[in-house]
C-alpha cells in the first residue's frame, strides 16, 4: 500500500516536468520597428498610463512644482496712483487744505499719515482713525482709493513733510511737503507812499490802496474798516466807495472818501479776510498842505513834524537826567 502511494507521487511529478519542458522557452520581448508611430511619443506619455505606484520622470519634482504654482498665484501688490513718490503742496494761512493718497489693490493692507520732524515721526492717522491731539487733523477717505489727511486753518506752523505709509513688506511711502504762505498787506496813498500816517486836507478826498500779495488763490474778500466800522457796504455816511482788482498772486484794493472832513480822522484797517492786515492812520487837516507834510524832505516841513522832533527830543533829554 505504501509503495503504490510512493509510485503515484513519482508519476505526478513527471507529468509536472514533462509539460514544463513542453511549453519551450518564454517568448521574447517584442521592440517597436523602426517607422513605428509609438516610436516617437515622449516618455512622459507612458507615465500617464503607468500604474499609480510607478516612479515619477526622471527629473520631476513636486515641491518644485507647488512652488512654481504658489508664484504664479501671488496677490497684487499695493501702488500708489501717482508717477512720482513725492510731491508739492501749497496753501494759503487760515485755509482748509486737503493732502492726497490714492493707493490701488490695497486689500487687507493699511494706510497711515505721520508727519516727519527732522528725525521724529508723529502719528496722525491709522487706518480710517485719527490720532493727533489737534483737532484740524482729520482722515477723509473718498472711494475708491484717496485717503485725504484733511488740515483745517492751516497756519505756519503745518509747514514740512508728510508721509502717507502702506504697511506693505517692504512699507510704501508716499511724502508731501506742505508749505504755507503768509499773504503780505499793504496800504499806500494815492502817490504809492507807504508809512503809518496819512496826512489830507479837509474837502479833499482820501484815496487809500491797499496791496495785497503773496496769495496763491487771489480772492476778493477784502474789507476795509475805520475804527470798528465796516466800510466796504457803509452808507450812512455817503460818498465812500471801495474796488477790488483781482491780479496775478494776490488783489488791488481801492478806498475812496470824498469830501473828507475832521470826523474821518482815525485808523483804517485793510484785512484780507481774517488772515491778514494793515492798519494806517489819516489826520484830516485844516489849512494844511498834505503833500509837503508827507513829502516834507522835498518841500518844507510842516509845524506838526517840527512839533514831533521836539517833543522826541525832549523826551531823551529828561530820560538822561
Amino acid at each position: 500500500m505504501r509503495r503504490r502511494r510512493v509510485t503515484l507521487l513519482l508519476v505526478e511529478l513527471l507529468l509536472v516536468v514533462t509539460l514544463a519542458t513542453a511549453r519551450g522557452p518564454p517568448p521574447p520581448i517584442l521592440r517597436p520597428r523602426d517607422g513605428d508611430p509609438f516610436d516617437t511619443l515622449p516618455k512622459s506619455f507612458w507615465q500617464e498610463f503607468s500604474s499609480p505606484f510607478t516612479d515619477t520622470p526622471e527629473g520631476g519634482d513636486t515641491d518644485d512644482s507647488a512652488e512654481s504654482l504658489e508664484t504664479t498665484t501671488r496677490e497684487p501688490q499695493p501702488f500708489f496712483e501717482e508717477p512720482f513718490i513725492a510731491t508739492n503742496v501749497t496753501t494759503q494761512l487760515g485755509n482748509h487744505v486737503h493732502l492726497h493718497c490714492r493707493v490701488n489693490d490695497l486689500r487687507e493692507k493699511t494706510v497711515s499719515w505721520v508727519r516727519r520732524r527732522e528725525d521724529q515721526l508723529q502719528l496722525i492717522t491709522f487706518g480710517l482713525h485719527t490720532y493727533s491731539s489737534d483737532s484740524r487733523y482729520q482722515l477723509e477717505y473718498q472711494p475708491p482709493n484717496d485717503w485725504q489727511l484733511l488740515i483745517q486753518y492751516a497756519n505756519e506752523r503745518d509747514e514740512g513733510h508728510y508721509e502717507c505709509q502702506v504697511s506693505s513688506h517692504p512699507p510704501l511711502v508716499f511724502l508731501v511737503y506742505l508749505t504755507v504762505v503768509v499773504p503780505r498787506v499793504d496800504i499806500v496813498d494815492e502817490r504809492g507812499g507807504a508809512g503809518a500816517d496819512k496826512f489830507y486836507k479837509a474837502g479833499s478826498t482820501i484815496e487809500l490802496k491797499c496791496v495785497i500779495s503773496k496769495v496763491p488763490q487771489p480772492t476778493t474778500y477784502v474789507t476795509w474798516k475805520h475804527g470798528q466800522r465796516m466800510l466796504n457796504y457803509d452808507t450812512s455816511r455817503g460818498g465812500i466807495s471801495v474796488k477790488t482788482d483781482l491780479k496775478p498772486g494776490g488783489a488791488i484794493s481801492r478806498l475812496y472818501i470824498a469830501n473828507a472832513n475832521r470826523h474821518d480822522s482815525g485808523n483804517y484797517t485793510c484785512a484780507l479776510a481774517d488772515v491778514a492786515e494793515t492798519t494806517v492812520t489819516v489826520h484830516v487837516l485844516n489849512g494844511e498842505n498834505p503833500a509837503a507834510m508827507q513829502h516834507g524832505g522835498s518841500a518844507r516841513w510842516s509845524p506838526i513834524a517840527w512839533a514831533t522832533i521836539f517833543s522826541s527830543v525832549s523826551h531823551i533829554f529828561l530820560h538822561q537826567r
